[in-house]
């Protein structure tokens, strides 16, 4: 009879430890692309809002100790989400890291190529002959090129400086003339905040296949293995950015909130003005991966070098979280 009660003590206590370990919610981790931006107020709404804890989620938004490592912390489990880039998630899949995107967050390029308004140069055809600064990353190289060839110019017409990632400072110093892989959402606002008016050259305007500029990502076999957990986080995510769309400043004091140190409010509230638009594009709702936009940038990739053309667009995001 002792033994009996034992056992059923036991087992007692097998089924208390799994229903408190079943509400437990699930720790997850999500690696920002930069420092905390009005790119990413949606998340912080998603946070503070208690979607993702309504879907059994505690989520850490983390921002990333090195940005150009973020799609191999994801790959390797060492983060479950990242926001990163459609035309730098294409290079990855060609050299082999396994993360796939699994929502659209900006549906338009962000990158552009920018002049100072008393230069003068409003499009890529007047850049003969000058300066132009980039960060020294390869495919903006090949998206100056298309711009100036759209324009009746070529890649040999200017001189390219690599300037890192100082480019509103070269272009203000007078290093350069022009500057390409700024984010006009972003640089506008800097130069406009210090007096300084410029021009904003759309590569979607000028040749280069539109695409998208920011995406959620996450591993293969996270989506393979753990599409639940996936689901749930996608709806959390999606929810933060709705309300962002509801109420943009509200989202920029909920961002502000969280990063009190790292937000610049005199850039981001001006900036989240001019992100809503991006996060709803051309009558897609927040989320979409349209296929045509990643074979359209693929094959632009492809012409310019830049992936193999073994590489299947197809298999760089999965839209089944956001249908």
């Amino acid at each position: 009879m002792k033994k009996f009660l034992l056992l059923i003590a036991v087992l007692a206590s097998f089924v208390i430890v799994a229903c408190s370990s079943e509400g437990e919610p699930e720790e997850l981790v999500l690696t920002l692309d930069w420092f905390p931006n009005a790119n990413h107020a949606g998340i912080y709404e998603a946070v503070d809002r208690g979607f993702f804890a309504d879907e059994g989620l505690n989520v850490s938004v983390v921002p990333p100790a090195d940005p150009s490592a973020i799609l191999s912390l994801v790959a390797s489990g060492q983060s479950d989400f990242g926001m990163f880039y459609q035309p730098d998630l294409m290079q990855a899949r060609n050299a082999g890291v396994p993360v796939v995107a699994i929502a659209g967050v900006v549906q338009k390029p962000l990158n552009s190529m920018m002049a100072l308004k008393s230069s003068g140069i409003d499009r890529p055809g007047k850049l003969a002959g000058k300066k132009v600064g980039y960060p020294g990353i390869p495919w903006n190289e090949a998206m100056l090129t298309t711009m100036l060839e759209a324009d009746g110019l070529t890649r040999d017409d200017v001189e390219l400086i690599d300037v890192g990632f100082a480019l509103t400072q070269a272009l203000l110093a007078g290093t350069v003339d022009a500057i390409v892989g700024a984010y006009w959402t972003h640089e506008s606002i800097v130069m406009d905040n210090e007096g300084y008016e410029s021009y904003v050259i759309l590569p979607d305007d000028w040749g280069v296949p539109t695409y998208y500029e920011l995406i959620l990502v996450a591993s293969e076999e996270t989506v393979r293995e753990r599409p639940e957990m996936v689901e749930k986080f996608v709806r959390a995510f999606k929810k933060g950015y709705e309300q962002a769309l509801r109420d943009p400043q509200g989202s920029i004091d909920v961002l502000i909130e969280a990063n009190p140190e790292s937000v610049d409010e005199s850039v981001d509230r001006a900036g989240v003005d001019l992100l809503v638009p991006l996060w709803e594009s051309e009558g897609q709702p927040f989320g979409s991966l349209a296929a045509e936009r990643w074979t359209s940038f693929a094959d632009w990739m492809k012409a310019q070098g830049l992936i193999d053309a073994s590489v299947d667009p197809g298999a760089a995001f999965d839209a089944s979280f956001v249908e």
